[in-house]
């Protein structure tokens, strides 16, 4: 199987060589075939690696037998950062192989609610948010709060991030979905565990000329921002709320000064949202309801459970669990989030 993908990358590679090659292309056919073409180099490229780094580890292997002690305890030394070195070869190539969404390199909205559990849930909303918010610095990419409701103190009801960046959405499109956590709540006297979700969804931003939008099916309300923002916050209505109304769909912005800048923020996910619906539709009218599910990662489907008194967070959907809570709710998420990739990308692909 593995093979054969890779054959069909040289041969894709040796054709956009050759029309680039060529010459007398349109501007937009050469940037296709260029951008195909440097992703079958890096395909290639890592699997030339990859094969290097076997050798190696082999070569070093057989020197495990030396009758030279010195010789073999190098050897030995030497061995485990090899194979490590090969099993991250051979995650990227595989990653790599998975074939691309049209929308992978598009940013995105990502939007966390409170479901069952009270402040429990709002609490771990806040979580999310913040694990989110961290793992996009930690990937050099921009996070931008667009949206935000509070609860209590430290808890959210929803909030909404503006992630951009490189690739946001084909690591983090397989995050949408329910999100349960069991914990002991601090308001919990006996230290009973409870158990909470949240919900989180993934919309990718849509080109203007994707989704036409009409001006007479839109209801636009300003009120006053409740989030920072100094004095003009609080005397000013800036923050803009739009009601779709055949879809009914409710976006909103206050998390800038301007009326203006906050409107164009809340048209854009208002755009995302009726996408998603779209591309929903369209998938389960193709494949049937499992597709939607690993295609969009509907927010119906449980797919995680963060439990924090066995340090444990099991993905559902690959049946896979890692022991690192707190680093996961630092952000160390892209381990995780490339495991997934992985299982559902391929299966997906595979239905398609």
């Amino acid at each position: 199987m593995l093979e054969e993908e890779l054959k069909t990358v040289r041969l894709e590679f040796a054709e956009a060589q050759a029309r680039l090659s060529f010459g007398g292309l349109e501007p937009q056919e050469i940037q296709k075939l260029s951008k195909r073409h440097a992703v079958c180099r890096l395909i290639l490229d890592t699997e030339a690696a990859l094969e290097k780094a076997k050798k190696e580890a082999q070569e070093t292997r057989q020197l495990l037998s030396s009758t030279d002690k010195e010789i073999a305890g190098m050897a030995e030394a030497e061995v485990p950062a090899l194979d490590a070195a090969v099993s991250a070869l051979a995650k990227k190539l595989r990653l790599l192989l998975i074939p691309p969404d049209p929308a992978d390199s598009k940013n995105i909205f990502l939007e966390i609610r409170a479901g069952v559990g009270g402040d429990e849930s709002a609490l771990f909303a806040a979580d999310l948010l913040r694990m989110y918010t961290r793992f996009a610095q930690n990937m050099n990419w921009k996070a931008e709060l667009r949206d935000m409701s509070s609860s209590g103190p430290k808890g959210i009801k929803n909030a909404v991030l503006y992630i951009s960046g490189q690739n946001v959405y084909a690591l983090l499109k397989y995050e949408g979905g329910v999100h349960r956590v069991q914990r002991v709540p601090q308001t919990e006297a006996s230290g009973r565990v409870h158990t909470s979700t949240v919900t989180v969804a993934i919309m990718h931003e849509v080109d203007e000329i994707e989704i036409k939008i009409e001006a007479k099916d839109l209801k636009i309300d300003t009120f006053r921002s409740g989030g920072a923002g100094g004095q003009n916050v609080n005397k000013v209505e800036t923050a803009i709320r739009i009601t779709h109304l055949p879809s009914g769909i409710i976006t909103q912005c206050q998390e800038e000064r301007s009326q203006g800048q906050n409107k164009m923020k809340a048209m854009a996910m208002l755009a995302a949202k009726l996408a998603q619906i779209s591309e929903e539709a369209q998938a389960k009218a193709n494949a049937g309801a499992r597709k939607v599910q690993v295609g969009t990662g509907d927010r119906s489907e449980k797919i995680r459970t963060y439990n924090f008194p066995q340090s444990r967070v099991t993905d559902h959907r690959i049946q896979v669990s890692w022991h690192n809570m707190q680093a996961i709710m630092d952000g160390e998420i892209q381990e995780l989030l490339e495991a997934v990739k992985l299982e559902i990308g391929r299966n997906g692909a595979d239905e398609i």
